[in-house]
């Protein structure tokens, strides 16, 4: 008899377990964080929904800091979560520390730069903000990417007329010390900026291209060495591109025709030794290279965000539609799909100058930042995103 009611038990448990799955599948990743706590039942459960059903999707991030004097940076940030479709609001106790304009590499780097102080932060919800000394050479827009999580390039952007314009520093964070390395490529002479640079890094190199040229050098942090150039336009349309690291390769973004007729926007993946290998693998569908442009009859630029298989494609000049697009295991963009961008007000204005960021959210991360006291999560609206296979 307890042989036959240990069996039903156990029917029962595999029958409530696929239930919950089922259930979890539906429910925002930042109300799921109590379920952790109830049982091992429901524990086992609510990851294996995770992990075989509703998986989590990398996080944007929207932060914000005010445009006007003090410059502070806001109590709160806007994200959107993929894999609920919400656009949720996260609360600051306290605000991060205002230091100079807040910026941020394509994925999850956040930093500010002043004259006495180096201040970043890459864990997924920014709850640590690291403090350093400013780099021994003064810079006002320098390139700036970190490596294998534990080094900081810093590289052009020099302000003093007797300082080199391509010099480039090395922070580690465990010495928590800077180091002078090989000045980058003398072909970004005239344009050794974040705002004429494209850099994305995976976890052994850092990659610069000039966004108008695609012309692209890489830095390798242990030889401490730049190499290039190699010339990334296999395409002779292409008039601006950008680049990003998706599952350690490295990817660009081309506009194709020119500003006032854009004909394609598209996806290549680049692998060799030289980057001659080139392998397309999407292509935005047209009526989304019309949602970039806005009221505009022009696209001159685009900028992106990514973490793993999700992009985020925005236009810096007209920010209240973002493309979304995800890779699939195939190593094709298997969906695009559009967003409104909640940080963009009624009168289609961003109300704050806007920083973005992109991150693996993880219940381990929401569950630190709610326990720390130092994050709030609270709905602003459903992302209505509109998709496309």
């Amino acid at each position: 008899m307890n042989k036959e009611h240990e069996e039903i038990q156990s029917e029962s448990d595999i029958i409530r377990g696929d239930v919950l799955e089922s259930i979890f599948c539906h429910v925002p990743l930042i109300h799921l964080v109590p379920v952790c706590h109830l049982s091992k039942s429901w524990n086992r459960a609510l990851f294996s929904s995770l992990r075989h059903f509703n998986k989590p999707k990398p996080w944007l991030i929207v932060h914000s800091q005010t445009s006007r004097p003090p410059y502070t940076t806001a109590a709160s940030s806007v994200a959107y979560d993929p894999r609920s479709n919400l656009w949720l609001r996260i609360n600051h106790d306290p605000p991060v520390e205002y230091v100079s304009d807040l910026r941020s590499s394509n994925s999850t780097l956040l930093y500010m730069l002043s004259i006495s102080k180096f201040s970043f932060s890459f864990d997924p919800l920014h709850l640590t903000w690291h403090q350093a000394d400013p780099p021994l050479v003064w810079r006002t827009d320098p390139v700036v990417g970190i490596l294998d999580r534990r080094h900081i390039v810093v590289a052009g952007g020099a302000w003093d007329f007797e300082d080199d314009p391509l010099s480039v520093e090395i922070y580690d964070l465990e010495t928590r010390k800077w180091d002078t390395c090989e000045s980058i490529s003398a072909i970004f002479e005239h344009s050794a900026a974040s705002m004429w640079l494209s850099i994305a890094a995976n976890t052994k190199t850092l990659y610069a291209m000039e966004q108008a040229s695609g012309i692209t050098c890489s830095f390798d942090p242990i030889s401490r060495i730049w190499l290039g150039p190699f010339d990334l336009r296999h395409d002779p349309n292409i008039y601006f591109s950008v680049i990003g690291i998706s599952r350690d390769n490295l990817i660009m973004l081309g506009l194709l025709g020119n500003s006032e007729n854009v004909k394609d926007i598209k996806i290549w993946e680049l692998k060799g030794e030289s980057f001659e290998l080139f392998k397309e693998i999407g292509a935005m569908p047209k009526e989304l290279v019309e949602k970039l442009k806005e009221e505009h009859a022009s696209l001159s630029s685009i900028k992106i965000s990514l973490t793993g298989d999700v992009l985020y494609i925005f236009n810096p000049e007209e920010p209240k539609e973002l493309v979304v697009c995800e890779i699939d295991g195939r190593r094709r963009v298997s969906r695009w799909g559009s967003l409104k961008n909640s940080m963009v007000n009624d009168g289609g204005r961003v109300t704050e100058r806007a920083v973005l960021t992109c991150a693996d959210v993880s219940l381990g991360d929401l569950r630190k930042a709610m326990k720390s006291g130092k994050r709030s999560f609270s709905t602003v609206n459903n992302g209505i995103l509109h998709s496309r296979s």
